[in-house]
């Protein structure tokens, strides 16, 4: 045999054994990819001022993932959490989304609380053209019109508009018809958005707008504005606020005496049951917008079974006892990623953001359609208010009657008193 053969054996051989080495470790290199964990990545507000509402958000999405888990994982796969505190900093969130997408290689990605923390992702998002639950964010995707974001708060289809259409709706049922209004906002995104959409609904109404004013997020002393409302003696007040302004406000009001036919709108807190607590029957005749209350016609399957859970988790932890509000959301958002990819049987974002246009998910809290823009195809936004209030009570929040569904019709639970006493 010459030494080309020998060398032509040789080569035949060695080619042989690498392509059985390819053949055996092949099926263990993809058993081992398919072992490893879907990783979900998100900031979320963990100290700073949304701290509250971040932390019972979390503690929800940890109820998901142990379900999801217990039950297969997604994809046969476990589910796994990579998340950074964004500390209620829009500046911050940019960076997180880039490391957890560059460094952490996260698969999916989910959004913090809040509209001045989602809107920093988006660009990152986009660049990356991935699928964006966000939790939250009002009228967030009129700016970026991304055909991949899905919004699980309930405004509905026109967000800015749908957020206080409820509470025009129902001024215009009265008789009389109140005329005037005063409108009132905290110098920041969400609010301005609410009141914004507020402004509109007021004009088609045709009601006179006698005060329109934004004041300084910090501010603690809501005596000069309550006074300067009251001056105009207007028939409805509409507010947007987040919840130390909220609560200044309510008290400020009662101390003052000022007595519009309606009041509240868009005041975010009222919805915690500590601020409920410490308010009391100051709260009585507000009307305000909620997503979901223990009234009968808001009885959701899994609702309660979630929330069960979430109270347990929730002892000690510094965060809304109760989880009404925020919580079975943050946990619905999750759901219906989740049956997404389930149902497209892949991570790939076309395909899981082509379902999320097409389907009607069912979740705890409630079925859910999102519209073309991401927004859902019907607005459930709540306008509810407080009634029978007691002082120093948190439990009585805990069931029905303390907070009347008045809008949409769909899901009402009783009248309205009119006017605001």
């Amino acid at each position: 045999m010459t030494r080309g053969n020998k060398v032509g054996i040789r080569k035949w051989v060695l080619s042989g054994l690498l392509m059985m080495s390819i053949a055996i470790l092949a099926p263990l290199s993809s058993t081992a990819r398919a072992a490893e964990p879907i990783k979900i990545g998100f900031s979320m507000a963990l100290t700073g001022g949304l701290a509250g509402a971040g932390k019972a958000a979390l503690i929800a999405m940890e109820i998901w993932r142990e379900d999801i888990n217990k039950a297969g994982g997604l994809l046969g796969r476990q589910v796994e959490f990579v998340y950074y505190d964004d500390a209620t900093s829009p500046a911050k969130v940019p960076g997180i989304y880039t490391k957890l997408l560059n460094v952490d290689k996260v698969d999916l990605v989910v959004s913090s609380y809040g509209t001045n923390e989602i809107a920093p992702a988006m660009p990152i998002i986009m660049r990356k053209k991935l699928v964006f639950l966000s939790l939250f964010g009002l009228a967030v995707n009129d700016k970026f019109n991304y055909d991949r974001y899905f919004q699980i708060m309930p405004a509905g289809p026109v967000p800015k508009e749908d957020w206080s259409r409820g509470f025009f709706t129902l001024a215009a049922e009265q008789s009389p018809k109140p005329k005037t209004i005063a409108l009132l906002s905290a110098d920041a995104e969400f609010a301005r958005n609410g009141v914004a959409g507020a402004r509109k609904n007021a004009k088609k109404m045709g009601l006179n707008i006698v005060y329109d004013k934004t004041y300084p997020p910090g501010t603690a002393d809501f005596s000069p504005i309550v006074r300067a409302i009251k001056a105009t003696n207007p028939d409805m007040v509409f507010i947007g606020s987040y919840p130390p302004g909220s609560v200044g406000l309510v008290k400020s009001a009662n101390e003052l005496g000022l007595k519009p036919k309606m009041f509240g709108g868009s005041m975010v807190g009222l919805q915690f049951a500590s601020i409920q607590k410490n308010l009391g029957p100051l709260l009585n005749g507000i009307i305000n917008y909620d997503f979901w209350v223990p009234e009968p016609t808001l009885k959701f399957a899994g609702v309660e079974e979630f929330l069960k859970k979430y109270q347990e988790k929730a002892k000690g932890k510094g965060v809304d006892p109760l989880g009404h509000y925020l919580p079975p959301f943050a946990y619905a958002y999750l759901q219906i990623l989740g049956q997404a990819v389930t149902a497209v049987g892949s991570l790939d974002q076309g395909k899981i953001a082509e379902h999320l246009h097409a389907t009607t998910y069912k979740t705890v809290v409630g079925p859910v359609k999102f519209g073309a823009n991401g927004e859902w195809a019907k607005t459930r936004t709540l306008m509810v208010q407080f009634r029978d209030v007691k002082p120093n009570d948190m439990s009585q929040f805990e069931g029905p009657g303390k907070r009347i569904v008045l809008y949409p019709k769909e899901w009402k639970s009783g009248e309205i008193v009119y006017p605001y006493k």
